[in-house]
């Protein structure tokens, strides 16, 4: 049985790559791709750079506040997860159309990203990648 998803794809929202230094990795995304400095969340380690309207996440693996993002094995990837940006959707929609695929929800939370905070469901694919869907702004940042 199929369910048509209960939203449209707009697009990337943001991708958060884990990194071992931060100060290194603010220098290439400002300098040498000319990102702009976005949201910062220091108990974490994290920053994040605007790449056009889009975000880039930066997570510091090395900072005590990323213990859920460090791999189980060295090496062992350096994406956190990728996140799709969708048009509005109901939640409990959401839910229903994920259950009839057989899709687990990882966690549901309100998120920043490159539109603002808005309802973010996490799911794995079947290779294991994290996504993260996250609906329209409901708490807009206040960029033009």
């Amino acid at each position: 049985m199929s369910s048509k998803p209960p939203f449209t794809l707009v697009g990337f929202d943001h991708i958060t790559f884990l990194i071992n230094d931060m100060r290194q990795a603010l220098s290439f995304y400002r300098d040498v791709l000319g990102c702009v400095d976005g949201y910062s969340y220091p108990t974490i380690g994290m920053e994040q750079v605007w790449c056009g309207a889009s975000l880039i996440v930066l997570w510091d693996i090395t900072h005590e506040g990323a213990k859920s993002a460090i791999p189980p094995v060295a090496g062992g990837r350096n994406v956190d997860h990728v996140c799709l940006a969708l048009s509005p959707f109901k939640p409990e929609d959401m839910r229903a159309h994920l259950a009839t695929h057989n899709v687990a929800i990882d966690r549901e939370a309100t998120h920043g990203g490159a539109r603002g905070m808005g309802h973010s469901i996490y799911i794995f694919d079947p290779f294991g990648n994290k996504l993260e869907l996250k609906g329209p702004a409901e708490y807009p940042d206040g960029k033009d």
